[in-house]
C-alpha cells in the first residue's frame, strides 16, 4: 500500500522540521514549539512540485518575517539521498521542492509491485460499514433515479473497500406498509375487471395505473383463474401482492445483476414487523420519553429531539422557531405502523443488532427532509445516529438523445425504466455516465453513450486502455517484452511529458482516499480521464517503435503501469478494461 504522493509530503515535511531545528539549534531562528509542518501541491507546479507554508505559518511563533524564516531554513535542507533535488522560495515565504529521479522511479516500481492492489490502503480498516442503496418499491420496474442511485452505491461501496473497510451492499425490500397495501388493491381492481369488466370495478384513485399491473393481473388469472373472485378481500389481496412481489422481485434482482451490482443482503420490512422489532422499537422509544398519544396515535417528539440537536450545535432559539418542526407519527389511530416508524426500527436494526460501526444510505433529493427525522430518531435511541449516519442525497436525472429530451423508451412507449436503458446503451457506459457527482443534476444523452469516439468519456479511457495492450502485443511480436524495471533516465528521457504521466499515475491512490473520504466516487472517473488524456499525449511525443531498445523498453514499462493503472480505477466503478476496440 505505497502512497508516493504522501511519501513526497511526509519527506518534505521531515526535511522542513529538521532544517528549522538546525537552525533554531544554530540560534538562525528562534526555539518554538512546531505542531505540523503542512505540504500540498501547488495549483501551479511551474514553480515547484510540492510546496510547505511552514514559514507563513510560524511567522507569527518565531516573530520573523515569513521570507527570512525561509530563507533560514533553506540553507539547512538536506537533500541528499531524498526525493528531492532541489527547493526553493516563492511568494512571501513558500517553500517549493522538485522531484527528482528516484520518485518517478519508485511510483513505477510501486504500481509494479503492487499490482491489483495498487491505489488501496488501510485508512478505513477495522470499520464495519453498510452502504444501503436502490431499496426501490417491488411494485413496479426500477427507474432513472434507482439507475443512478445503483451505480453510486455500488461505486462507493467498492471505493470503500479499497480504502480497507469491511463493507457490506444491502437493498431494502419495502415488502410491507402502505404501499405494498396500494399494490394489492391496484392488482385487485385490475384482476376483478379481467372476469366481471372494467366498468363494474371501480380502480383506486391513488391505485398504480402502470400497464405491468394489469400484466400482473393477467398472469395471476392465466396462473390461477377465477379462484380469487369471490374470496375474502383481505386474503385475496394478501395472495395477489405476494404474486406480484415474486414476479417483480426476481425481475429487480436480474436487472441489477445485469448492471453489474452484486448485494451482499437482501433486508426485508415485513421481518422487522413479523419478529416484533418495529412495536419494541417504539417501546423504546416510549421509555425513553420521546413518545406521546394524540387522537388515538401514538407521536414521536420529533421537533423536541431536533430542536435539542440544534441548541447543542449552536443553533438560536429565534432560528430554531423559525424552522416550524413537526412531530410525526409512528403508531396510526387503527393500530399500523407507519413507514417512519419501520425506517427507525430498520437502522436500529443496523446498529444496535448487526453492529455497523458507519451506515451509508443513498438516497434521492426528494427525501431531504427525512435527513435530519431519522437522524435524531436515532439519537433518542442512543444510537448516535448524527455521526453514525450518513446520507448521500443525488439530483435527477434527465435523459437526452443527441440534446433532446427523451421520457420513453423507443421499444415500449413507456417511461424509460433501467431494464430498456440497458436495451439501448451498454452497460459500462451506463455505470460510467451515472457515476457523476451525487449532488449536482445529471443529464444523460444516449447518443453520446454509445458514439465510438473521443467525445465519449468510456470510449476514450477504455480505448487508451485498448491501444497500450495492442502496443504491447505488437512489441512482444518484434521481441520487446516489459522489463522487470526501467532505467529512470531512459524513462525520462523524453522530458516533462513521462513526467506528467508518472506524476498522474501516481495520484491514483489519493484520488481513491479522497472518493471515499467525500463519500463521492466520480472522482475516479474525472482521473481516468485525466490519466487517459496524460497516456495519448505521451504516446503522441514519446516514440516507441523505432526507438533505441533501452528507449524503447523504459517507454514500454510506462505504458504498461499506465495500463494497470487504467484497469484498477475502470474496475473500481465496474467497467471493463478492453484489450481490443
Amino acid at each position: 500500500m505505497i502512497h508516493m504522493i504522501q511519501n513526497a509530503k511526509t519527506q518534505a515535511a521531515e526535511l522542513t522540521l529538521k532544517a528549522y531545528r538546525a537552525a533554531a539549534a544554530e540560534g538562525a531562528l528562534p526555539e518554538a514549539e512546531i505542531a505540523a509542518v503542512p505540504v500540498e501541491i501547488p495549483k501551479d507546479t511551474k514553480n515547484g512540485d510540492f510546496t510547505t507554508t511552514f514559514a507563513l505559518a510560524a511567522s507569527k511563533a518565531l516573530r520573523q518575517p515569513p521570507r527570512a524564516i525561509a530563507q533560514a531554513v533553506l540553507d539547512r535542507l538536506e537533500l541528499a539521498g531524498s526525493y528531492f533535488d532541489s527547493a526553493e522560495i516563492a511568494g512571501p515565504g513558500f517553500l517549493n521542492f522538485r522531484l527528482g529521479k528516484a520518485w518517478f522511479r519508485d511510483v513505477l516500481s510501486a504500481v509494479e509491485t503492487e499490482g491489483d492492489a495498487y491505489g488501496t490502503s488501510d485508512g478505513l480498516k477495522g470499520q464495519k460499514i453498510m452502504v444501503e442503496f436502490v431499496s426501490a418499491n417491488p411494485t413496479g420496474p426500477m427507474h432513472m433515479g434507482n439507475a443512478r442511485g445503483g451505480v453510486l452505491g455500488d461505486t462507493l461501496a467498492s471505493v470503500l473497500a479499497a480504502c480497507g473497510a469491511d463493507v457490506t451492499r444491502e437493498f431494502y425490500v419495502n415488502d410491507a406498509g402502505h404501499q405494498i397495501d396500494k399494490f394489492a388493491q391496484s392488482i385487485e381492481a385490475r384482476y376483478l375487471q379481467l372476469i366481471r369488466g372494467e366498468d363494474a370495478v371501480p380502480f383506486p384513485e391513488d391505485g398504480y395505473q402502470g400497464d405491468d399491473i394489469r400484466e400482473l393481473a393477467q398472469a395471476y388469472r392465466e396462473a390461477h383463474g377465477d379462484a380469487l373472485a369471490d374470496a375474502d378481500a383481505d386474503a385475496r389481496r394478501a395472495e395477489l401482492a405476494q404474486f406480484g412481489l415474486d414476479v417483480n422481485l426476481p425481475k429487480m434482482k436480474a436487472d441489477l445483476e445485469r448492471y453489474k451490482i452484486h448485494y451482499d443482503v437482501w433486508f426485508y420490512e415485513s421481518t422487522l414487523h413479523e419478529s416484533g422489532f418495529v412495536a419494541d422499537t417504539v417501546e423504546q422509544l416510549t421509555k425513553a420519553g420521546f413518545t406521546y398519544e394524540k387522537d388515538g396515535a401514538l407521536w414521536l417528539k420529533t421537533a423536541q429531539i431536533l430542536a435539542d440537536n440544534l441548541r447543542r450545535a449552536g443553533k438560536k432559539e429565534a432560528d430554531i422557531e423559525k424552522l416550524d418542526l413537526k412531530d410525526d407519527v409512528l403508531r396510526r389511530a387503527n393500530g399500523f405502523y407507519t413507514y417512519f416508524a419501520a425506517d427507525i426500527a430498520y437502522h436500529r436494526n443496523k446498529f444496535a443488532v448487526r453492529g455497523f460501526d458507519r451506515v451509508i444510505n443513498i438516497w434521492g433529493a426528494d427525501h431531504h427532509g427525512h435527513v435530519a427525522r431519522l437522524k435524531g430518531a436515532l439519537d433518542a435511541l442512543g444510537l448516535n445516529g448524527s455521526e453514525k449516519l450518513d446520507i448521500v442525497l443525488m439530483q435527477l436525472v434527465k435523459l437526452l438523445r443527441d440534446g433532446e429530451a427523451v421520457r420513453m423508451s423507443k421499444r415500449t412507449g413507456k417511461a424509460i425504466s433501467l431494464h430498456d436503458l440497458l436495451d439501448e446503451v451498454p452497460v459500462d457506459a451506463a455505470r460510467w455516465f451515472f457515476n457523476s457527482k451525487p449532488d449536482t443534476q445529471m443529464e444523460f444523452d444516449l447518443g453520446l453513450a454509445v458514439r465510438e469516439d473521443s467525445e465519449n468519456p468510456i470510449y476514450y479511457v477504455e480505448y487508451a486502455h485498448a491501444r497500450i495492450c495492442s502496443l504491447l502485443r505488437a512489441m512482444e511480436g518484434e521481441g520487446l517484452h516489459v522489463p522487470a524495471a526501467a532505467d529512470v533516465d531512459m524513462v525520462l528521457a523524453c522530458g516533462e511529458t513521462e513526467q506528467a504521466l508518472i506524476k498522474q499515475l501516481a495520484q491514483f491512490c489519493e484520488i481513491v482516499r479522497i472518493a471515499a473520504r467525500d463519500y463521492d466516487p466520480s472522482f475516479i472517473n474525472r482521473y481516468l480521464q485525466e490519466l487517459a488524456g496524460c497516456f495519448h499525449r505521451f504516446y503522441t511525443v514519446c516514440r516507441i517503435k523505432g526507438e533505441a531498445a533501452d528507449v524503447a523498453a523504459a517507454r514500454l514499462k510506462l505504458a504498461d503501469c499506465t495500463r494497470a493503472v487504467l484497469k484498477n480505477g475502470l474496475r473500481l466503478i465496474g467497467v471493463d478494461a478492453p484489450e481490443k476496440m
